[in-house]
């Protein structure tokens, strides 16, 4: 008999969902946009929320209203090509080649860099690669205990450690919203640029990413009916997203009150230490450090066991404890060596599935009123794909996006192609792909 979960049980799923998606980048960015939006930041932080926290609960509704097991079993609704080279894409993108080798490196230059002699910082962070990668791996090998591991003991220690620091900036703020200067590009159409701001987080491709987690740890609680998985999923993914906009908007406001004592920072990084440090001192420099460390450790545990579940699916000829060993050992090399080209090139590959990944999602939803039609999720996903290879060439290094042929082809992009400025070109594309896919299948079902 399929057990029915309590309240709690939601509670410790969506605080594992959390988790999983909280990591320095969304700890982050939202600080630094408070700081630049200034007066403006309501509805800078209403903008980012629509896409820091809509467009991951878009995913994890996706994944259950599909009753599916996650991004690869989706993505074979165009075909099963596809759906193998969308979902290695996304995972050797958000996993070993992009998004963790950079937590490590953000812990380590945020929480142990200002401790460290510049003279030892490339040993150091050797070192401290090679114990945030095991100890990362390690707690890999069981994925069954991620819920205890991420939603019981790791995202509450986060949450506490942060909570200390929130708690003293709105107690004694230093400075009034109201009075903050606002940067340029938040002067006008606040709205929008906090909108385009939030995919920032990528969290709406984990959210893909991570579908395999939330269904396998909801099935180990004991729930068999996929009708109850779903709505499970669903119900779990809500407490994430809530807890999620209510941190994101606390750090925004953060960030515009810290205006009152510092000047406008670099990054979020800069201006989160800037205030540990201004409220406990050396202290606050260790607290930050502890902050930092857990919310990225987090983060690389469920990468690392989603990539090596997703790829035991897709490729069964390797096992699971070969996968999370590799999405171990790759990223603390990355870590360490030519991280800046690594992200430079991986860009590209972000703003191309970008686009992809969100008309999967919107597919999905809508799937039921086009009756599933294989021919409406291809062809939008090929209309869709034009404008995802502009968005990766307008993201490319310099020595491609500057040539005379690209430059060619992205002026005529932003001239005739909607939204190409603020990264959406691939909206009236896909649109077009879903009209077209719809009167295709109609035509099919007529000819026949």
């Amino acid at each position: 008999m399929t057990k029915k979960l309590q309240l709690k049980d939601y509670l410790y799923v969506g605080s594992m969902l959390f988790g999983l998606f909280f990591g320095a980048g969304n700890l982050i960015f939202p600080v630094h946009l408070g700081q630049e939006a200034g007066a403006n930041v309501f509805a800078a932080n209403l903008g980012f929320l629509v896409t820091g926290i809509g467009l991951p609960f878009l995913g994890v509704i996706a994944i259950g209203i599909s009753r599916s097991n996650g991004v690869y079993e989706l993505a074979q609704r165009i075909n099963k090509p596809y759906g193998k080279l969308f979902t290695l894409l996304l995972y050797l993108t958000i996993g070993p080649f992009f998004a963790l080798p950079r937590l490590a490196t953000t812990s380590f230059e945020i929480g142990l860099a200002p401790f460290i002699d510049d003279s030892q910082q490339t040993l150091v962070l050797a070192l401290f690669s090679v114990l945030f990668f095991a100890a990362a791996w390690a707690f890999s090998r069981k994925p069954s205990q991620l819920l205890g591991y991420v939603g019981k003991f790791l995202n509450p220690l986060f949450l506490f450690l942060l909570a200390i620091l929130m708690v003293l900036a709105f107690w004694k703020p230093l400075g009034a919203v109201g009075d903050a200067p606002i940067q340029a590009v938040y002067q006008q159409d606040a709205f929008f640029k906090g909108f385009t701001e939030g995919y920032n987080t990528l969290d709406a491709l984990a959210s893909l990413a991570f579908g395999i987690i939330i269904v396998t740890t909801i099935r180990n609680m004991g729930v068999e009916k996929p009708s109850e998985i779903a709505r499970d999923t669903i119900k779990s993914g809500a407490v994430s997203v809530i807890l999620m906009g209510i941190i994101y908007t606390l750090l925004a406001y953060m960030g515009t009150m810290s205006l009152g004592g510092f000047p406008l920072s670099e990054n979020g990084g800069i201006a989160l230490a800037q205030i540990a440090n201004h409220y406990l001192g050396n202290f606050g420099s260790i607290l930050l450090a502890l902050i930092v460390i857990v919310a990225c450790f987090k983060t690389a545990i469920g990468l690392i066991t989603a990539f090596a579940e997703t790829f035991v699916e897709v490729f069964p000829q390797g096992s699971y404890a070969m996968y999370i060993a590799i999405a171990s050992i790759l990223p603390c090399l990355f870590a360490n060596v030519g991280l800046t080209n690594i992200i430079q090139f991986s860009l590209p590959v972000l703003m191309f599935l970008y686009p992809l990944a969100m008309t999967l999602m919107i597919l999905v939803l809508l799937s039921p009123l086009f009756r599933h039609r294989a021919s409406v999720y291809r062809m939008t996903t090929f209309f869709t794909l034009f404008a995802a290879l502009l968005d990766a060439l307008n993201a490319a290094p310099a020595f491609i996006k500057e040539t005379a042929w690209a430059q060619a082809i992205l002026a005529k992009a932003a001239a005739w192609l909607p939204f190409f400025g603020i990264g959406m070109g691939w909206v009236t594309p896909a649109l077009l792909g879903l009209v077209v896919g719809w009167l295709w299948s109609l035509w099919k079902k007529q000819a026949v």
